[in-house]
């Protein structure tokens, strides 16, 4: 099977800025793990290595008229101080900055031909798709494209309580319909993202592929650690984002019940939110000046140190949203598997997360149970305290989906298909 040649074509591959970077050099580098034979584009705006890999980094094509829309707007806004991105989105679905980054990327692949590969890859992160974007306008990669679609798009789609309607959408809901008609298959980290989005896309059912974000081969827990934490504590993390739906406060809450009830954890028991500056930080930072056991970051982390508090954590926290629903698989989740420490995890009943750990896995609550998360606490401290060595998740057949020998079993799902067909 790895004698595949594969293109990918990538919005970002840098690690530091997003998550969607973080999955999207995973599964490139699982794709090298297991042997395949791959080439690949990337619009990270800056150059990166892999060892035994071509890794070509895609210029901005200026000489475009897009390019020149989307400076003249920043001038505009610069000298007027509006901002008119809204307006334009409404009335064409996309901003000038995403239509030139489309262009640049379209560019770039109109160097390659389909004749050389099996297949074309492309991935993206958060809301951008700008390569799959790039990639709908150039026909003859059609029977080739696998397009990895990571999360709902547009932001209409997303479950409650996200509720956000964007700019445009419809033209970015036609732009996912026109995706899924023209593409071969359409990859997903979840099986419960793949049935959320064949309910708004039905032409995509019959497509769908699961690939989950990797685990990163020979990544190791180097030792390094940020000042505010204490490697020898009993410290629960949570590392990532925290969007508006994502509140913490019922976490927060067990966790200072905890320590009322049982002070003897006081001196060894940390609660660490480690991610950039949120909606509730300003809460999140009152409770801290008073309750100097919750821990917060200065701001983002690097991610080989973010790695290394997941490593080393007695306990990792997943925080979903308050919702009937969650098929996401937040890109963090394949660290916590490689950590093999005990996941807390906080999300509804229906979450992708919680189908991998399996509906009797202890330690899940929904995010505002403030009881049910204060006695998980106190539980996986006790275990701790009896012996750190035995206080782990323990779950091979989880190490092994996140493995990238997913990578193989999925082109055996895709090439079998194909003979099918």
């Amino acid at each position: 099977m790895p004698q595949l040649k594969i293109l990918i074509i990538a919005d970002t591959l840098d690690e530091q800025a997003s998550s969607g970077g973080k999955a999207s050099m995973a599964l490139v580098k699982g794709f090298v793990e297991q042997g395949y034979k791959i080439k690949v584009y990337h619009y990270s705006r800056k150059e990166l290595e892999i060892e035994g890999i071509q890794l070509i980094s895609i210029c901005e094509k200026r000489s475009t008229l897009s390019y020149i829309k989307a400076k003249s707007q920043l001038l505009f806004q610069r000298w007027t101080g509006k901002n008119i991105n809204s307006w334009i989105e409404c009335r064409k679905g996309f901003s000038y900055t995403h239509d030139y980054d489309v262009e640049s990327i379209k560019y770039a692949v109109n160097q390659e031909s389909p004749e050389n590969y099996d297949y074309i890859l492309t991935l993206s992160y958060a809301s951008s798709f700008r390569a799959h974007k790039a990639i709908l306008q150039i026909p003859h990669w059609h029977k080739k494209l696998l397009s990895y679609v990571h999360d709902p798009y547009p932001m209409h789609s997303y479950p409650r309580p996200y509720d956000w309607v964007e700019p445009g959408h419809q033209f970015k809901r036609d732009f996912f319909i026109d995706l899924f008609e023209k593409s071969a298959h359409i990859l997903y980290p979840s099986k419960l993202l793949a049935a959320w989005m064949e309910s708004y896309y039905p032409t995509g059912k019959g497509k769908s592929v699961v690939l989950p974000h990797l685990m990163i081969d020979g990544l190791k827990n180097t030792g390094d650690y940020p000042q505010y934490y204490h490697p020898d504590n009993f410290n629960l993390l949570h590392a990532g984002s925290l969007m508006s739906a994502r509140n913490p406060m019922g976490v927060v809450e067990a966790f200072t019940l905890f320590l009322k009830e049982n002070p003897t954890a006081l001196q060894e028991a940390n609660l660490v939110i480690v991610g950039g500056a949120s909606v509730f930080h300003t809460e999140l930072e009152g409770i801290a000046n008073e309750l100097p056991q919750l821990t917060l970051s200065p701001g983002k982390e690097d991610f080989q140190r973010t790695y290394n508090m997941q490593q080393q954590a007695a306990v990792n926290i997943v925080l979903e949203a308050k919702g009937p629903t969650s098929p996401f698989l937040p890109g963090k989740v394949s660290h916590c598997i490689a950590a093999d420490k005990p996941i807390l995890l906080l999300g509804p009943y229906y979450s992708e997360t919680r189908r991998l750990l399996g509906n009797d896995y202890l330690y899940w609550a929904e995010i505002d149970d403030v009881e049910k998360i204060k006695n998980y606490i106190l539980c996986l401290y006790n275990d701790w305290k009896k012996d750190r060595t035995t206080a782990v998740l323990n779950r091979p057949d989880l190490m092994e989906y996140f493995s990238s020998r997913s990578i193989c079993k999925v082109f055996e799902h895709i090439k079998s298909e194909q003979i099918n067909d």
